[in-house]
């Protein structure tokens, strides 16, 4: 089983949310609970098209600062 992040926040009533590692995979619920089923749904059509390795056992990061 694989442990992801999913970042959430309320919009018009819905709740809506990303996985952290895999920030193009976004959905919807009414609920958190359903938040959480059609983003774990998001997430497997995407394992259904890519590499199952698609993240790096080790990744980095680093604070960078932008100019606006």
């Amino acid at each position: 089983m694989t442990k992801l992040t999913l970042e959430y926040w309320e919009d018009d009533g819905w709740f809506v949310g990303r996985l952290v590692e895999v920030p193009s995979i976004f959905s919807q619920g009414e609920t958190l609970e359903e938040l959480k089923e059609n983003i774990q749904d998001a997430y497997k059509l995407m394992l259904d098209s890519e590499p199952q390795n698609f993240l790096p056992a080790f990744r980095n990061r680093v604070a960078v600062e932008l100019s606006t």
